[in-house]
């Protein structure tokens, strides 16, 4: 369906001139945009010639699917305005916005909250669907500089506005603190076992909603406030982390960013180097290698004198992974060397936050592999493999799953495609009894890796035993 506009829209064809995009070209990106969210689209360079020469403006969710498509073309985000499409169905660019008044960071975050989040499952509508595809690394440039430049508020301490809430204004003390660190604490707990698609993981949203937007709207002296932020920053950073864990790349960028806002009205600092440390690690995992050593640096500088020996270790050892997806090896070398250090001069009395319970030598030895597989050195792949998997637990499955992946596409590149398929086999296990499309994205690539050995019994074994997993939707 469309409906017409007065005249050509010469802002389409401009903006398409500019990227470089056909009219065909930009049909079939704007289709496979929405089967990434469950939606069956047909359009073609008929339609695309439609929408620039007579001004049709196509409904629903398409044009912020041209929006995206164009976007992911120039490597940043294009408003609806730019294209001429402003008076389209709106779907909101909340959550990208890193307000430099903390009163205006407080309605971006708890504007973000209030979205219908039911899009986030593939096929159910709502406003994931309509911003599909719109990850762009560049949109994290703005909030990482300004956090570098004031990486703490002034004052926190707030009066509520009875017009912005549903109810009368909350008077937040600690106890309502806590229970969103407690929250936070479960939803750590689930994402590790179960995966960020898992019903209990998928609460998190929920509970922002709910839980600490109507807090944020209270009122609350500056040491309760700064508290508040706090927690809430951590809720917003997992909620980013399990969208980013289920492919729901533009959700968790938004996310993300309201982390780091709040965390900067916390006055938090090594929290907010985790949330740039978690932008990096979705900035590598998207392709961007060099923007992601830019969000682990950041994490870094600000952090100096701060933050404990394993939380900097863990900054590093991010700053390592960017280093070895944009291929450089001897960097990559260094910032492991460096985590490595940081993690050996760490001991049990130190202070660490509460939301690093997961970093071990072991999570080091993991990530380790991982820049490894990516510099393509299949011999360290295994000697950090080994010492990952040395201690499997019921507590971190994802992870264990993962580092099986990695484990046996080093035994591929080492010739050993019988010791590639066992562990391909135990990770298919793993990953049957998680929710996380970040794990399948990694079985897949194993099988993608297998393909010249698609008639051995093992790999046929593998790839049947993988069928069910492959598809399940994330």
């Amino acid at each position: 369906m469309s409906r017409e506009q007065r005249g050509p829209n010469e802002k389409l064809g401009a903006v398409l001139a500019l990227a470089g995009i056909s009219n065909a070209g930009l049909a079939r990106r704007v289709n496979d945009l929405g089967a990434q969210r469950g939606l069956t689209l047909r359009y073609d360079k008929t339609s695309v010639a439609r929408w620039v020469s007579k001004g049709m403006v196509p409904q629903g969710a398409a044009p912020h699917l041209i929006a995206a498509a164009i976007g992911q073309k120039l490597g940043r985000p294009v408003p609806l305005h730019e294209i001429g499409l402003a008076d389209a169905d709106p779907a909101p660019e909340v959550g990208l916005a890193f307000p430099r008044d903390v009163g205006q960071a407080v309605r971006s975050a708890t504007e973000l909250y209030r979205l219908d989040l039911a899009g986030r499952r593939a096929g159910s509508g709502g406003i994931w669907q309509s911003l599909a595809g719109s990850f762009a690394v560049s949109a994290y440039a703005t909030p990482a500089s300004r956090w570098l430049i004031t990486p703490a508020d002034s004052s926190v301490a707030r009066e509520a506005n009875p017009s912005e809430g549903s109810g009368a204004p909350l008077k937040v003390g600690h106890s309502d603190v806590q229970k969103l660190r407690e929250a936070a604490e479960d939803a750590r707990r689930w994402d590790s076992k179960y995966g960020g698609g898992d019903w209990r993981s998928s609460m998190v949203p929920e509970c922002l909603r709910v839980e600490a937007a109507p807090l944020l709207l209270g009122s609350y002296s500056d040491e309760v406030g700064r508290a508040l932020f706090g927690a809430s920053a951590e809720l917003t950073r997992l909620a980013g982390w399990m969208a980013f864990d289920t492919g729901q790349q533009e959700a968790a960028q938004r996310y993300y960013i309201q982390a780091l806002r709040l965390a900067r009205a916390a006055a938090d600092v090594p929290l907010g180097g985790y949330v740039l440390a978690s932008m990096s690690l979705q900035a590598t995992y998207r392709g961007f290698g060099d923007e992601g050593v830019d969000l682990a640096q950041a994490a870094l500088e600000r952090n100096r004198g701060l933050a404990t020996s394993r939380t900097m270790s863990f900054f590093r050892l991010v700053e390592a992974r960017a280093h070895a997806r944009a291929g450089d090896a001897q960097a990559a070398g260094a910032a492991l060397k460096a985590a490595e250090g940081w993690l050996e001069r760490s001991r049990e009395g130190d202070n660490d936050p509460s939301w690093l319970g997961f970093y071990s030598y072991d999570r080091f030895a993991a990530d380790a592999a991982e820049c490894y597989r990516d510099l393509k050195a299949p011999r360290q792949v295994r000697r950090f493999t080994e010492q990952a998997l040395s201690k499997p637990t019921e507590e971190f499955v994802r992870s264990h799953g993962l580092r099986l992946v990695v484990s046996a596409v080093a035994e591929l590149e080492s010739g050993n495609l019988d010791a590639a398929c066992e562990q391909g086999v135990r990770a298919v296990e793993v990953a049957g009894r998680i929710s996380s499309a970040r794990t399948t994205e990694y079985v897949k690539d194993l099988l993608h890796r297998l393909e010249p050995y698609g008639d051995e019994p093992r790999v046929v074994e593998l790839r049947e035993r993988a069928r069910p997993l492959l598809m399940t939707p994330a």
